[in-house]
């Protein structure tokens, strides 16, 4: 769905992956339930779009929708930075992050319809 700030029209999704430290299989039962509890009121707290999340229990898949003037690595410092500490202040067992992840964009257009359309702008100057 598209949506707006003041000067711009926009549809960003941002598709990311993390894994816990020493990629321990661990992220499971009630882990699980509270970490995705956790992502949502980050992402609500930050004006962010939670459209899907999967935590496995070796690694987390997060589709996040954005404004543009959050950059990726930005959601992703918060995603990983404030679970990790609002995980560790509330319950007795930890979570660590690896400081690598995955991110891809995702929109309603894919890379070969921009292209093209891009393409056939050239002769519409004319």
């Amino acid at each position: 769905m598209v949506k707006s700030t003041r000067h711009a029209k926009y549809e960003l999704y941002y598709h990311i992956v993390f894994v816990p430290k020493y990629r321990r299989s661990h992220l499971t039962g009630k882990t699980k339930e509270r970490l995705e509890s956790i992502f949502a009121e980050i992402c609500e707290d930050k004006g962010l779009e939670l459209a899907e999340s999967e935590v496995m229990p070796d690694h987390v898949h997060l589709f996040i929708g954005s404004p543009p003037k959050n950059a990726p690595s930005l959601i992703v410092n918060w995603v990983k930075g404030i679970s990790a500490r609002k995980y560790n202040q509330r319950y007795d067992d930890r979570v660590k992050w690896t400081r690598s992840y995955y991110v891809g964009t995702a929109g309603s257009a894919s890379k070969g319809a921009v292209e093209q359309y891009i393409a056939e702008q050239e002769g519409d100057d004319e």
